[in-house]
C-alpha cells in the first residue's frame, strides 16, 4: 500500500463528500492506494481551517494555487464553482497531478475543450464527477444492456427532475441566475452522462426550454426550470430526457427505461437499490418486469454490505468514484467518464440549447 496526500479544492456539500470517500475508500475497497486527507481550499481562511478541523486534513489554504502547487499534494479533487474548474486543472496537469473535476467540466464550452486537451497532453489520470452511473444497480443495467441480454435496443427514455424550485413563492438565489446554474447546467448534465454511458453517443437532439416562474420574491430568474430533448443515438435507437427542478414531489427523480428487441429495464435512483428487467421469455401469461434487489452479485455492492437487499446509498457512489480515480492514476489507464467523456456531455448540451432557440435539429458534430 502506498499513501497518495489528496488536495480537494472547495468543501461544501461536494468537497465533503469527497472527502469523506478518500477517508472510507482505502477501507472499504482494500485499495492499492491508500488517500491521505492532506489540504482543503475554501474561499476565506477562516472557513478553510473549519473544514480542515472538520474533515481531518492536515492543513487548510484559501489560495487553490498554494494547493496545487504544495509537493504533498500528489492529486487534486475539484469541487469548487465552475469558473474555476479550467485555471484549477490546467495548473495540476502542467505540474503532472491527476485531477477528478466535479460536473459539468468548467463553465464553458471553451472551458470544457481547453480541460480536454490538457488532460490529454499530460496523459495523467482524468475524471469527472458523475457518481450516479456508479450505483450497483445501474452498473448492473450497463452490463445487461452490453451483453445485449435485452437485445438490440430501440429506445430510451431519462429525466433527472427535482422540486426544489416547484414553489413559485421560493426565493431566487444564486441558483436562479445564469445558465450554468439552471436545469440545463445542473440537473441535465446527469442524465445526460447516464444516456452516453448505457447507449452510447448521441446524434441529433431537438431540444426545448423554459423558465416557467420568471419571477420570485428578490428577483428576476435569468434560466432555465425545465427543459425536454429528443434524440437520436448513432447506434439508431430513439430518445427522449426531461429534466426539471419543478418538478413537484419529485426529490430524486433520476429515472431511465430502456427498451430493447429481446427486454426492458427500468430504473428510479429514489429506490436506488432496484432494478426492473423484463424479458421476453416464456409463456405471455407469466411474463412481466421483476424486481431484482442488488446484492452482492452485483457490481461494487459486496464491499459495503454482504446482505442482498440491504442496500448503498448516495455517499457510497462517491466512494465508488474515488476507487475508480485511485485505480485510473495506479494504472496509467482511463476510467469512464474521463474529461473527454465530460465534454461529450457539454457539447450535447449545448446542441439542446442551439436546438432551442433554432427551432430544429441539431447535430451534436457541429459542436
Amino acid at each position: 500500500m502506498t499513501e497518495i496526500g489528496i488536495g480537494i479544492c472547495g468543501g461544501g456539500y461536494m468537497g465533503k463528500a469527497h472527502a469523506v470517500a478518500m477517508a472510507s475508500v482505502g477501507a472499504v475497497f482494500n485499495t492499492a492506494l491508500r488517500p491521505r486527507l492532506e489540504m482543503v481550499c475554501a474561499s476565506s481562511p477562516e472557513s478553510a481551517q473549519r473544514y480542515q478541523k472538520a474533515y481531518g486534513f492536515a492543513r487548510s489554504t484559501a489560495d487553490w494555487r498554494a494547493l496545487v502547487s504544495d509537493p504533498k499534494v500528489e492529486a487534486v479533487v475539484i469541487a469548487s464553482p465552475q469558473e474555476t474548474h479550467r485555471d484549477i486543472a490546467e495548473a495540476a496537469f502542467a505540474l503532472g497531478k491527476p485531477v477528478l473535476c466535479e460536473k459539468p467540466l468548467g463553465a464553458s464550452m471553451a472551458d470544457g475543450a481547453a480541460m480536454v486537451a490538457a488532460a490529454e497532453a499530460t496523459d495523467v489520470a482524468n475524471m469527472v464527477g458523475f457518481n450516479y452511473v456508479r450505483t450497483p444497480a445501474t452498473q448492473f443495467a450497463r452490463d445487461l444492456i452490453a451483453r445485449g441480454e435485452i437485445g438490440d435496443v430501440t429506445w430510451f427514455r431519462g429525466e433527472h427532475t427535482e422540486d426544489f424550485y416547484a414553489d413559485p413563492k421560493t426565493p431566487a438565489s444564486w441558483r436562479t441566475q445564469g445558465m450554468a446554474n439552471g436545469t440545463m447546467g445542473d440537473l441535465a448534465p446527469h442524465m445526460v452522462n447516464c444516456a452516453l454511458a448505457l447507449m452510447g453517443p448521441i446524434s441529433q437532439v431537438l431540444g426545448e426550454v423554459e423558465t416557467v416562474h420568471a419571477e420570485r420574491p428578490g428577483g428576476r430568474v435569468t434560466n432555465d426550470d425545465h427543459a425536454q430533448v429528443m434524440c437520436r443515438f448513432e447506434r439508431g435507437a430513439m430518445g427522449h430526457m426531461y429534466f426539471s427542478r419543478v418538478a413537484t414531489g419529485r426529490k430524486m427523480g433520476y429515472v431511465y427505461e430502456v427498451s430493447g428487441t429481446k427486454g426492458a429495464i427500468r430504473f428510479d435512483q429514489e429506490d436506488q437499490n432496484s432494478l426492473w428487467l423484463y424479458r421476453m421469455e416464456g409463456p405471455e401469461a407469466t411474463r412481466g418486469f421483476v424486481k431484482i434487489l442488488t446484492g452482492p452479485a452485483h457490481p461494487d455492492y459486496e464491499p459495503f454490505c454482504q446482505g442482498p437487499g440491504h442496500g448503498t446509498g448516495y455517499q457510497d457512489q462517491i466512494i465508488i468514484e474515488a476507487r475508480d480515480f485511485l485505480r485510473a492514476i495506479e494504472t496509467g489507464r482511463p476510467v469512464f467518464p474521463t474529461f473527454r467523456d465530460g465534454h461529450e456531455v457539454n457539447r450535447v448540451i449545448a446542441a439542446a440549447l442551439a436546438s432551442n432557440d433554432a427551432k430544429t435539429w441539431t447535430n451534436i458534430n457541429s459542436f
